[in-house]
């Protein structure tokens, strides 16, 4: 069986704290052997089109959408997610267009982004997968916890390395058979064999020195 190397999760400069362009993102993608890489910038795809028109085969258009609860991951999206809605009404727009639902980072208590267990609970049945390996996370309990979660509720699980600067790409990933659209993915998510290493901590400096700079315009 032919399988893909996926990472589910990484930023372009169409998010505040990243300064990746979309042909940085590309280039360094197809160097480190990935097969697709989900786009995810924050509250947008504008990133993720960009790069998905310069190559569809490896970029799946993707957005990190922050709601009042907390932070959801969504795959092949075609509309773009506002921040600011509930989980629920987030979730209801993204399946209205098909897109596939995972929950980013849900226990890594040092983000905004992070659920509360009653929360997350209420849309247990309404997500496809939970993010149980995040490169990012500064506490590997985080993802042990998340991975956990995940096994109880009987949910696959996506892996992605978070990447804010290009070379971050490719340090967590899952290993899926070769899928189509987000129905393939649904599928082939269950079958799917999640490898990461933990970025070290100084990786967070490089986004808030991205936010930095922006917000200075140095």
């Amino acid at each position: 069986m032919l399988f893909l190397i996926v990472d589910f999760h990484s930023h372009t400069s169409a998010s505040k704290d990243s300064l990746t362009s979309p042909e940085r993102l590309i280039a360094s993608a197809r160097r480190r052997g990935l097969d697709r890489v989900v786009v995810t910038d924050h509250n947008t795809i504008a990133g993720a089109r960009a790069a998905h028109a310069l190559a569809p085969e490896l970029v799946i258009v993707g957005e990190e959408i922050m709601t009042t609860r907390g932070e959801i991951l969504a795959a092949f999206v075609t509309e773009e997610i506002p921040a600011g809605l509930s989980p629920l009404e987030a979730i209801r727009l993204l399946r209205g267009q098909g897109a596939f639902v995972s929950v980013s980072h849900p226990f890594d208590a040092w983000r905004s982004g992070a659920w509360d267990l009653d929360d997350l609970l209420e849309i247990v049945p309404l997500v496809d997968a939970i993010e149980v390996f995040n490169a990012r996370c500064m506490m590997p309990g985080a993802n042990r916890r998340a991975a956990e979660f995940a096994r109880q509720h009987n949910l696959p699980g996506t892996a992605g390395s978070d990447a804010h600067a290009a070379f971050e790409l490719g340090r967590a990933v899952v290993w899926l058979p070769q899928f189509d659209g987000p129905d393939g993915l649904r599928s082939a998510i269950r079958q799917g064999t999640v490898r990461g290493r933990q970025s070290p901590l100084w990786i967070h400096f490089t986004s808030r020195y991205a936010s930095l700079r922006k917000k200075f315009r140095v």
